[in-house]
């Protein structure tokens, strides 16, 4: 399997959600879902779960203990971006603040905004997914 092959099909409840959501935050999402997929390959993560986490499409690795949930949303009283968010208590923000300042307007200690008149910033998304979906692997 490359990083190009087809997706697994969205589950209903997500599709659900992101139906409501602007065109560009969609088209933004479905660009960072790929990467967040293509990640989970790469990373040998086993099974991927993508669920709705507190209203909010999410993905973590099925198995646990190997990392954390990486959220997604957008809300029309912030229209013009596309928000990620990582568990507050774990220090993936900060790294991501540290490593790509100007690639998201940050929020705190969890949330990551992506400005949708923009292109996507994948390596800095792509990074992101790799800290956040391995947190609680062990270093080498």
């Amino acid at each position: 399997m490359t990083e190009t092959d087809a997706m697994p099909t969205l589950p209903d409840d997500i599709n659900v959600h992101i139906i409501r959501w602007s065109a560009r935050a969609q088209a933004h999402f479905t660009a960072l879902r790929q990467i967040v997929h293509n990640v989970a390959r790469r990373a040998e993560i086993g099974t991927l779960t993508e669920t709705l986490k507190w209203g909010q499409p999410s993905w973590l690795p099925a198995t646990p203990r190997v990392g954390s949930t990486l959220r997604c949303d957008w809300h029309e009283t912030a229209p013009d971006r596309l928000s990620l968010y990582v568990h507050c208590q774990t220090t993936l923000a900060e790294t991501m603040h540290t490593l790509y300042p100007d690639a998201f307007t940050y929020e705190g200690n969890r949330a990551l905004h992506i400005a949708l008149d923009h292109p996507l910033p994948e390596a800095a998304i792509d990074h992101c997914a790799l800290l956040t979906l391995t947190y609680h692997r062990k270093s080498a």
